[in-house]
């Protein structure tokens, strides 16, 4: 297949040059230690998906308060930012450019999957479905977060501000805010999980984008709006979420954050409300499309067409991303892709997350298997 928008340089604004248009998106492994500090083999497992145009880690919890997992990670502490340090050293090392996506769970959360052991916090009293990844693969149901008052509010968007500086501590390129798939943001956004009744609840749109703009703000003032992306899901129902409308809220929140200058939007398509087509016109900075959220895995085809409708700048791929380290290169050479080893996803060690061979390693395993 002859080469193509996708894979060819891009000029991407405040990001600089990308060696292409794809994007590895944020995916929860859980390889962190128990207190959050990332493990060596994070390191390894990043650097072997350099060849990205960017990079997205997986969502990172800002303080220990917005821990949604066990033994996911966090940019609170100095270990916190060491670990990361090691894992942004080789990306770099590998040519590649790489953004810490910045995850405050919200209600998302249960006492024994946090490192303090509390209630998870929340804009209203809701309790999400499903389960909390607890420690040694327990699966504890949700319980009812507590309401936020005022002064947490505050803090939640100072724990961003924190953790966004000791990102830039160590060493990342970049930080996303993740407002999207059901987490801390989103939760103000959405309609069933704010039902608050004050300037941050349901009186009008203006509202309910008031935490997501605050938060985007101060951010952006501590380490520079062109060092900044957000990521939004506009009517993604994942783990519960209900948004009726959500065409009113995104727009008014990306005409109160537009004209900021930050680095990228990442935005993620739904079949219920088609938010790049909707949303393209009002956001004038560098967009990166999503299209494979609760579908179907992106192909290099989808991702063709994304560009060439002028929806996105540069396309995103998450689970390409898991089993196929060198997935651009495959794209290129029109390569099979490698299935992903679902029963190893969020266990803590190399297997099913840097045991998948390269393209390359396959073919030399292959001649030395042909001339023995």
């Amino acid at each position: 297949m002859t080469n193509t928008a996708l894979l060819s340089p891009y000029s991407a604004g405040p990001l600089g040059l990308l060696r292409n248009r794809m994007v590895m998106a944020p995916m929860t492994r859980a390889r962190a230690a128990e207190d959050g500090t990332p493990l060596p083999v994070v390191a390894d497992h990043y650097a072997q998906r350099a060849g990205a145009g960017l990079i997205v880690t997986e969502g990172i919890w800002p303080s220990s308060r917005g821990q949604s997992g066990w033994r996911y990670p966090g940019l609170q502490t100095a270990a916190h930012v060491e670990g990361w340090r090691r894992v942004t050293d080789a990306v770099h090392a590998a040519g590649g450019r790489i953004y810490a996506q910045l995850m405050h769970g919200g209600r998302n959360g249960h006492p024994l999957a946090r490192i303090d052991g509390d209630l998870p916090l929340a804009p209203s009293a809701v309790t999400p479905p499903g389960h909390a990844h607890g420690p040694d693969g327990t699966k504890p149901d949700y319980v009812a977060p507590r309401e936020m008052t005022r002064d947490d509010i505050r803090t939640a968007v100072q724990d961003f501000v924190d953790a966004a500086r000791n990102a830039v501590t160590a060493g990342f390129d970049g930080v996303e805010l993740h407002g999207a798939n059901s987490y801390l943001i989103h939760q103000f956004l959405a309609d069933n999980t704010n039902l608050r009744d004050d300037e941050y609840g349901r009186g009008s749109v203006a509202d309910r984008i008031r935490f997501a703009v605050e938060v985007v703000r101060a951010v952006a003032d501590a380490i520079g709006a062109e060092r900044l992306g957000l990521r939004l899901s506009p009517g993604n129902p994942q783990f519960g979420m209900a948004e009726a409308d959500p065409g009113p809220v995104y727009r008014a929140l990306l005409d109160e954050i537009d004209g900021l200058g930050l680095a990228y939007l990442h935005l993620t398509d739904n079949d219920r409300y088609p938010a790049l087509a909707d949303l393209r016109p009002r956001w004038h900075g560098l967009l990166i499309g999503n299209v494979g959220e609760n579908g179907d895995p992106t192909t290099r085809e989808a991702g063709e067409a994304v560009l060439a409708a002028g929806l996105a700048d540069l396309v995103s791929y998450g689970r390409g991303f898991i089993s196929n380290p060198d997935l651009p290169e495959r794209f290129a050479a029109g390569a099979p892709l490698q299935e992903i080893d679902a029963a190893h996803l969020y266990t803590h060690g190399a297997e099913g997350y840097t045991d998948y061979p390269a393209l390359t390693d396959l073919l030399v395993s292959a001649q030395t298997s042909t001339s023995t």
